[in-house]
């Protein structure tokens, strides 16, 4: 079930991002489960259409999703992140709470360090 907290520290559309990508990670979306609609999801969420749409656009861009047109929005076949790759995220995250360091800078600095070794942001 996904909640969002509209005073939290989080915009409610990285909240919605971040349960649907937890969902589909955990096997609670299943690879070719439909998502709802945008306009059900918005108005189930108390969300504008625009916010549901820009977090389905990313999830599909990520390769979380993919969407069709007249057949609406799935969850991508065969996605999988590499358990080592999971372990060091959790790491990061358990090291970060340790040194006081919030979410949002944890982001910053993650994005910070991607752009320095080259990668390039979806």
């Amino acid at each position: 079930m996904i909640t969002i907290d509209p005073h939290g520290p989080q915009s409610p559309s990285v909240q919605l991002q971040a349960q649907l990508a937890s969902a589909i990670r955990a096997g609670e979306l299943p690879a070719g489960a439909r998502l709802p609609s945008v306009r059900h999801l918005a108005v189930d969420l108390g969300l504008s259409n625009g916010t549901v749409a820009k977090v389905y656009k990313a999830l599909e861009q990520g390769g979380w999703v993919q969407t069709r047109r007249g057949g609406g929005t799935t969850v991508s076949e065969g996605l999988a992140v590499a358990p080592s790759l999971t372990a060091e995220v959790e790491a990061l995250v358990h090291a970060a709470r340790r040194s006081g360091v919030g979410l949002d800078e944890v982001v910053a600095l993650v994005a910070s360090s991607w752009r320095r070794t080259g990668g390039e942001e979806k």
